[in-house]
Order: structure tokens, then C-alpha cells, then sequence
């Protein structure tokens, strides 16, 4: 590899480590105080809290990669062309082509780095991520363990507790059980405490009364009690056979079970291979995002005005191919016979950048021209 790869291909990756840590932080600080306002609600410890965040990191890591690309793309090639260091490559014979080989180089690396996210590790981690969601919403504090709130852990139930005091002391407890068509009870007691047994949780409630209406009758049956009992393992679902979306399945099995999966999932077979070769192409746009943030900045040339409408031009290029992926979605999804067209902005984005490189060329090529003709002269 040339000096002059080398050379362009270290400040790609330093300028790309640094968007790709800024935006992943952004991403990663909206998603984190999601998780922790509702975990450390339900009483979940910092511990699961950091699980949920490393699990949930991949797929944004994934999501930041092509835009980091871009990024460093258009910020290197600016500072090249700012410090007339590309002018000097292009007069010493560099062509457009020439010079967007580390470039390219750049892009295949980060679609490598890409292809092993989507291929393994987002799959992976959303599939551990929405294990770990159903077991721990059917736990006894995500279910009951709310202060303040009514909750309704069950249908036909209604629970609701005012405080919980740091010794586990349940205040002013309230539970409405209504899942007997004939029969509605309501229970109610100043202090209550959950006690974990080996035939399942149940509520011990402490100094209150418990009202039964029977329905039919309309009789109302009011009894107090000192301490009562209640069995609350029915109100939690223990986590079993987890539904699992296309985005948690391997690409083996959407590819090679696409019926089954089908069924499944109640998703079309066009939505399935839309899964599985959205799965191929982002690899490629990150090596398209690279080329059209360095072939649109290289058209203008050096300028001492710089290069702004040429980064404009740059972001809106990379628009109009998200807007290919947006108008190809919906007939992929109706007919599975048009998933070639997945690969659409990856062609589209491609076919831009080759434009830009032959037009970044010409302007060289019509001086050398003028030269010789003024030389033969």
C-alpha cells in the first residue's frame, strides 16, 4: 500500500472512531434514560441496567455506522483539498480514481465490521435483550411493586399500593379481583408484605376488609380481617416460549425457512427477504456513503471559498438514496420476486459516485489537453 493510503486511510479511521463515538453516545444517552427511568422505577438494580444498555448497544452501533462513514468521508476530504494536499497528489498524476482507492479501502473495512454486526451480533443481542424484557416485566416488582400507581397485572385484577417504606412495609394496599363473572371482591388493608413461598408468592395483607358482591344478586358480603392470605402466583406470567420478530431470527433461517417464518410471524415472504438481504446491503452503503462524501467534495476542486455546496450537494445525494430504500420498500413486501431491489440505493449510490469521479477527472484532462496543443503550437 502507498505512503499516500496509508497516510489517507489513518485519518479516516481516527476522524471515523470520533463520529461514530459521538453519535453512538447520542443514541446510546436517548435509549439510556429510557431504560433508566423504567427500570430503576420497577426496582430493577444498576446491574440490569447496564445489561440492558450493552445488549441494546449493537443495534446502535449498527443504525451510526454508514453516517460515521460519511462523516469522516467528507471532513477528510475537505481538509485535504483545504490544505491543497490533494491539488499536489492530482499534479504529481493522481487521478480521481487513484485517489479514492483508500477510500474504498476505508468503506470495505467498516462494511466488514458491518456485514459481522448484522449477520450475528444485532440478532444476538435483540433476541437476548427481549428474553431478558419478558423475565424480568414478569417479575414480582415490575408487576406489583408500584407506588402510587394502579396497575393491572392480570385482566379482571386491579392492584394498587400508596407507599413502600425502606423495611418492605406495603401502605394502604388495594386489590380488585374481578375475573369470576359472578363474583367481584375487593380487598383493602392498611399494611400488606409479599412473602415468596414454595407453592408460589402471595400477598399477606394486614388489618383490613375484604368485599365480595355477587353479581347476580346484587348482595354485598363485607368481612374484616386481621391477616389474610392471597395468592398472587396467577398474576405473574412466567416467561416461556418467547415470540421472536425477523430482526432476532439468523439470516439462515429467514433464508432457507422463509414459509415457516412466514407463519410465524404473520410477515409476508417479500418482508422476510427484505430482512435478509437489507442484511447484505448495509455493509455496501457504508462503502457508498464513503464514496459519495469524498467524489462530490472532489468535484469542485480547490477553492479559496471552500466547500460548502459541494457538502451540501454531498448530504443531499445521501438523501435521495435513503429515498430509493423508502420507494422500493413497499412493492419488495407485495411481491417477494422484486428483492433484487434492495440492492437499489446501494446501485444508485454507487452509480453517483462513479458520475463524480468521471466528472472530477475532466476538468484535468481538458488542461492537459489545452497544454499539449498550446505546446505542438
Amino acid at each position: 500500500m502507498a505512503r499516500f493510503d496509508r497516510y489517507v486511510l489513518s485519518q479516516l479511521f481516527v476522524l471515523f472512531g470520533f463520529f461514530s463515538l459521538v453519535l453512538v453516545s447520542v443514541y446510546w444517552i436517548n435509549r439510556a434514560v429510557i431504560l433508566f427511568d423504567r427500570l430503576i422505577a420497577d426496582g430493577q438494580p444498576a446491574s440490569v441496567f447496564l445489561e440492558f444498555t450493552a445488549l441494546s448497544l449493537p443495534n446502535v452501533v449498527r443504525m451510526v455506522l454508514p453516517m460515521s462513514a460519511f462523516a469522516a468521508s467528507v471532513y477528510v476530504t475537505n481538509r485535504l483539498a483545504s490544505e491543497s494536499e490533494l491539488v499536489v497528489m492530482q499534479a504529481t498524476g493522481y487521478s480521481p480514481w487513484r485517489l479514492a482507492r483508500p477510500v474504498v479501502i476505508f468503506g470495505l473495512i467498516v462494511g466488514t465490521f458491518m456485514m459481522v454486526l448484522t449477520q450475528y451480533l444485532v440478532p444476538t443481542s435483540l433476541e437476548q435483550l427481549r428474553f431478558r424484557e419478558n423475565e424480568i416485566s414478569g417479575t414480582l416488582s415490575a408487576k406489583l411493586l408500584r407506588e402510587g400507581e394502579f396497575m393491572n397485572p392480570s385482566e379482571g385484577v386491579t392492584f394498587y399500593i400508596r407507599e413502600i417504606t425502606p423495611e418492605g412495609v406495603l401502605k394502604d394496599v388495594f386489590l380488585s379481583d374481578r375475573r369470576n363473572a359472578d363474583r367481584a371482591t375487593t380487598y383493602s388493608s392498611v399494611d400488606g408484605f409479599l412473602v415468596n413461598e414454595p407453592t408460589g408468592p402471595k400477598l399477606v395483607m394486614v388489618n383490613g376488609i375484604a368485599q365480595a358482591l355477587n353479581t347476580e344478586t346484587r348482595k354485598l358480603t363485607k368481612t374484616k380481617f386481621t391477616d389474610f392470605a392471597y395468592n398472587i402466583s396467577d398474576l405473574i406470567d412466567a416467561p416461556g416460549a418467547l415470540f421472536k420478530p425477523l430482526d432476532q431470527r439468523s439470516t439462515a433461517e429467514l433464508y432457507f425457512a422463509t414459509d415457516l417464518v412466514s407463519k410465524a410471524t404473520a410477515q409476508t415472504p417479500g418482508r422476510i427477504l427484505e430482512e435478509v438481504h437489507g442484511r447484505f446491503n448495509q455493509p455496501i452503503l457504508c462503502v457508498v456513503a464513503a464514496l459519495i462524501g469524498f467524489s462530490t467534495l472532489l468535484v469542485g476542486g480547490f477553492s479559496r471559498f471552500g466547500v460548502g455546496r459541494q457538502i451540501i450537494g454531498a448530504i443531499l445525494l445521501l438523501v435521495l438514496v435513503k429515498l430509493v430504500e423508502s420507494i422500493v420498500t413497499d412493492p419488495i413486501r407485495a411481491n417477494a420476486n422484486l428483492w433484487p431491489l434492495v440492492y437499489a440505493q446501494s446501485v444508485f449510490g454507487l452509480g453517483v459516485s462513479i458520475l463524480m469521479l468521471r466528472l472530477a477527472a475532466r476538468p484535468r484532462r481538458r488542461r492537459k489537453d489545452a497544454s499539449l496543443s498550446e505546446a505542438r503550437a
